[in-house]
């Protein structure tokens, strides 16, 4: 079914897609206890790779438009979509935005966290709580009945109320048997405005907020994006399901 071109997904559908997410909730737990100073944004991919295959399911990232990775690991100034290295070592005051997506039984799941490796700046350690925060705000809009304006304005409002912007080049979307379905789903917005959100609808909701001005841009190897003033960036994401009225958040652990 579909409503406005947005895909509605039947009870069967939704019970893969939980399926999809249970999985790489469970992904994350490994990689949080992963991550850590020494290591390369390689061999972060890599671990990512094989976990992914070891569940029976497929990187959804690799080879996505010829993105030559199964994750996309931003630091410090990258907004998203950076390129792991094996030169790139994770080091003390970074603040790291791992983002993997991946396909099971034709059904995908896509989140991002992002983690403080060592001792980081107070102003970074704030930036990063507020992201997860503003994801959460987004995420407790996402109620039947409600529009995605809603949504994109209570992660604004957030993001504002604590000193930090919100990127607007780049948005969340919806999410099925496609990495990316309609509709898109702005990290700001007015009230009551936009698509109504309705049962069986399911969002991949990501607000990436800046330490200074929303303006972002692509660098030379046409994958990784910046902030322009070079100053911080935070991603958080979850996939989120409408399943008989209530929310469910199927990309998060415990």
């Amino acid at each position: 079914m579909k409503i406005n071109l947005i895909k509605i997904k039947s009870s069967d559908e939704l019970k893969k897609m939980k399926k999809a997410g249970k999985l790489l909730a469970t992904l994350f737990a490994e990689v949080s206890s992963y991550v850590r100073e020494g290591k390369s944004t390689k061999q972060i991919d890599t671990f990512v790779y094989k976990l992914i295959c070891k569940m029976g399911a497929k990187p959804a990232f690799l080879n996505y438009h010829g993105f030559p990775a199964s994750t996309r690991i931003s630091i410090n100034d990258e907004v998203v979509h950076g390129i792991p290295k094996s030169t790139r070592l994770l080091k003390s005051g970074m603040i790291v935005g791992i983002d993997v997506g991946l396909v099971y039984d034709g059904y995908f799941s896509d989140s991002c966290h992002t983690y403080m490796i060592g001792k980081v700046s107070p102003k970074a350690k704030k930036l990063v709580k507020t992201t997860e925060e503003a994801l959460y705000a987004g995420i407790a809009e996402m109620k039947v009945g409600k529009r995605l304006g809603d949504i994109g304005y209570a992660i604004c409002s957030y993001a504002k109320k604590n000193g930090f912007t919100v990127v607007r080049d780049f948005v969340g979307h919806g999410i099925g048997k496609s990495l990316h379905e309609k509709p898109q789903v702005p990290n700001f917005g007015k009230k009551g405005t936009g698509d109504q959100l309705l049962d069986g609808m399911v969002l991949a909701i990501e607000p990436m907020l800046n330490e200074g001005r929303c303006n972002v841009k692509l660098k030379s190897d046409n994958w990784t994006v910046v902030t322009t003033d070079r100053k911080l960036s935070a991603h958080f994401e979850h996939t989120v399901a409408l399943i008989d009225g209530k929310t469910e958040i199927l990309t998060e652990t415990g």
